[in-house]
């Protein structure tokens, strides 16, 4: 793992060719700490892992802030190129408002490189939790993560009631990106419209809706972990093969 101003990128073990880029943009009030578990799992499968910092959505002027956003990412993405440029395919993995401002910059055409999305934890327009022991269980039932939350310096405590800009919102359920994504939530998310996100899945031309069982907001990093971050990986291959799924099952007594 190394550390700059702006990104952390995990990388792989040696020898092995990379098999693709991916981009992890957090949420409300997470730091590049908060991915460090799920950037070393993606990167221990051979795929070139770079955690930025949260975007800041601008509620007075959504289009410049999806413009900056456009250009940060552009920028982050080709900062990782290799000898032979940028491994492909790219993967923009966004949680909570950096879902948002993903599924969003997409759907209003913005370029970014990406050949795929995960959106994980797509806010609705629900309230947010109160204390911070609301907000912890809001977030996550893991042990674990709950410890990163808490002892993280930079994580801001009472994001989840900062309001996400409502246009911004509609741009991203009503986005019309073509490329393949995949889209986690918890079914124990209290923040999550699970009826408008179906609406959204079943609107875009190649799009997965996963519901992860008993999950919460933090859908990336809760107790379900290993299988979300296995779920990414199965997406991942996957691409590499034209959306063919390299594993199928034919006979099963579970």
């Amino acid at each position: 793992m190394t550390e700059h101003a702006e990104y952390t990128d995990h990388h792989g073990p040696e020898g092995p060719a990379i098999r693709g880029t991916v981009v992890v943009v957090p949420g409300r009030g997470e730091t590049r700490e908060t991915y460090t578990r799920l950037g070393r799992r993606l990167a221990a499968d051979a795929y070139r892992v770079r955690v930025v910092d949260p975007v800041p959505l601008d509620a007075d002027d959504p289009a410049a802030s999806l413009t900056r956003f456009g250009a940060r990412i552009t920028e982050a993405v080709e900062g990782t190129a290799g000898p032979e440029g940028v491994a492909r395919p790219v993967v923009l993995v966004g949680a909570d408002t950096g879902a948002v401002a993903v599924a969003a910059l997409l759907g209003g055409g913005g370029s970014t490189a990406a050949d795929a999305v995960v959106l994980a934890g797509l806010p609705a327009r629900a309230a947010a939790p109160g204390d911070w022991d609301d907000e912890l269980n809001a977030r996550t039932f893991c042990p674990a993560h709950r410890a990163t939350l808490t002892g993280d310096s930079g994580f801001r405590r009472g994001a989840l009631d900062e309001a996400v800009p409502d246009a911004l919102l509609t741009a991203a359920y009503g986005s019309g990106a073509d490329v393949p994504a995949l889209i986690l939530t918890g079914d124990a998310d209290p923040l999550a419209d699970r009826d408008a996100l179906t609406r959204t899945a079943k609107s875009l031309p190649r799009a997965r809706l996963s519901v992860v069982r008993d999950a919460h907001h933090d859908v990336l990093n809760d107790m379900q972990h290993r299988s979300v971050a296995a779920e990414i990986v199965s997406f991942l291959e996957a691409l590499r093969n034209e959306l063919v799924p390299l594993v199928t099952v034919e006979s099963t007594a579970w």
